[in-house]
């Protein structure tokens, strides 16, 4: 069992089951998170079989019978299943979390932060409270709630998840979205598949937009001819990183980004706006680049530029001087670091992962903060309405 992490503050005994992907639990006794060693991802059944055996060690070594079961949002995890399960054998409340709501909670929790953050949270994929894939996403986060704030301009996904394992086809969607859609079969001639996914975008068939962060970096590698297929798990962002490291430096795209507000489409608590960070300016330019490195780089910079205008204003909007940075996309140490000093600079204090990695790793943590603040809010709202002291 790992070290615990210390809390700001004690609660309630949570049991959180994490991610899909890089699935760990934690478990909290205290001020105590004891958070798992990596499990692994859910769609291997021995991964399955660590997390019920984990559980039960952890509540076991711990002398923990949970006061809640915090999982994901999506119904059809193994984890979230296990939770529901779970829950319902002690008798005891489930709070379902949102993924990148997790990821910022995650960060909230490393720094014992109880006050509202700005959160910004980049990477593949996490179902959003309004049922479509989330991935870059600019949350207010206090306490047990968030609110959406922004997000990066959607993205259509052809072919939905097997679009995330082939960026040629998140690069088809990107030329289609800039006009330019008759390219695609030409382009991408060595997919028999072109033909088909060009048809798909014409008539909106299979085509789920997401806002994910990773799915940009996809678009970008397909359009510079640096990866049609992955072989393994981000390795197209893995090398436009590799490819700009050795470039070295360069400017932003001059305009390679717009923001501007729409209509929020949830309702609630939810803003009535939301500000649409949309780099379709750059991936136009990227089209159009025959120097892979160079165009790397370019990518990088009119990243973090556009990340860091959108977040210093929000911080204004919203008057609040603290930004969280999680999500996978964070292991990209160009963005991470370019962008951190940019904020920096700009007057905020920045929180970034510590102990924990910032990918999916660190989202039962997350789980368990919200929880447990969940659980405390709710009690004193019954105090307060019911005269308790």
């Amino acid at each position: 069992m790992n070290k615990p992490l210390f809390l700001r503050t004690g609660g309630p005994s949570v049991l959180a089951c994490g991610a899909w992907l890089k699935n760990t639990v934690c478990v909290t006794r205290g001020n105590e998170a004891h958070v798992s060693k990596v499990l692994g991802d859910l769609d291997a059944a021995p991964a399955r079989l660590m997390l019920d055996a984990t559980v039960a060690q952890l509540c076991k070594t711990l002398d923990v019978r949970p006061d809640a079961v915090a999982h994901d949002l999506h119904p059809d995890f193994y984890s979230t299943r296990f939770a529901q399960a779970y829950a319902d054998r002690c008798g005891v409340p489930v709070v379902a979390v949102q993924h990148h709501h997790a990821h910022i909670a995650a960060i909230c929790a490393e720094h014992g932060i109880g006050e509202a953050v700005l959160g910004l949270a980049l990477d593949g994929v996490g179902l959003g409270s309004d049922g479509s894939p989330w991935g870059g996403e600019l949350l207010l986060v206090d306490g047990a709630g968030f609110q959406r704030i922004g997000h990066l301009l959607p993205l259509a996904m052809p072919g939905g998840d097997r679009a995330a394992r082939e960026p040629w086809r998140m690069a088809a969607a990107a030329l289609f979205h800039l006009g330019r859609g008759g390219e695609i079969v030409r382009r991408f001639r060595g997919q028999p598949a072109a033909p088909t996914v060009w048809a798909m975008l014409q008539r909106g068939l299979n085509c789920p937009a997401t806002s994910s962060m990773g799915r940009l970096f996809d678009a970008a590698a397909g359009l510079l001819g640096v990866n049609e297929a992955q072989s393994c798990e981000a390795q197209a962002a893995i090398l436009l990183q590799a490819l700009a490291e050795g470039h070295g430096a360069a400017a932003p795209v001059e305009g390679g980004y717009r923001i501007a507000e729409r209509a929020a489409s949830t309702q609630g608590a939810m803003p009535a706006r939301i500000a649409e960070l949309d780099f379709s300016p750059l991936l136009a330019v990227l089209a159009d680049c025959s120097d892979a490195r160079h165009g790397a780089a370019l990518f990088h910079a009119t990243l973090a530029s556009g990340l860091a205008d959108w977040v210093e204003r929000a911080a204004a909007v919203y008057d609040i001087p603290r930004v969280a940075l999680g999500g996978g996309c964070f292991h990209n140490a160009i963005l991470a670091g370019a962008l951190s000093r940019k904020l920096a600079a700009r007057g905020l204090r920045v929180l970034t992962a510590r102990v924990m990695p910032p990918n999916d790793g660190a989202i039962s943590l997350g789980q368990a903060w919200v929880a447990m603040q969940s659980i405390s809010q709710g009690a004193e709202h019954v105090s307060r309405h019911t005269g308790a002291r």
